[in-house]
């Protein structure tokens, strides 16, 4: 089976959810995940803090830079994920489609090279 990478986009700009549909989401991502680890499909997973906490490491000619805040500037970042395995990018995909509905977000899915 092929491992995919499904990434969930946070929009910044976007209207703030309200308290009772952050609760449903997440409880609905926690009802995704088991379905996953329970399907036998799951490797791996979390969600990430705020884009401000990130920090970013950089070595050019030998000199190493670290600075604050998201490598890419935007206004969509990465805000959890999921490696999962699959048959086929078919099934990858609907593995996507059901993380979008319970997480309330863009997710794109990506193939991990071979070998």
């Amino acid at each position: 089976m092929t491992q995919y990478l499904l990434s969930v986009h946070s929009v910044a700009d976007q209207p703030v959810r309200s308290p009772e549909d952050t609760r449903q989401a997440y409880a609905d991502t926690a009802a995704f995940n088991a379905e996953l680890q329970a399907a036998g499909s799951w490797v791996f997973g979390g969600g990430l803090q705020p884009p401000a906490t990130a920090k970013v490491v950089r070595v050019r000619d030998g000199v190493l830079s670290r600075t604050d805040g998201p490598f890419a500037e935007g206004k969509e970042q990465i805000g959890g994920f999921w490696i999962v395995e699959a048959p086929d990018l078919a099934a990858a995909l609907a593995l996507a489609e059901r993380a979008s509905v319970a997480c309330r977000e863009p997710v794109e899915v990506r193939p991990f090279q071979e070998g």
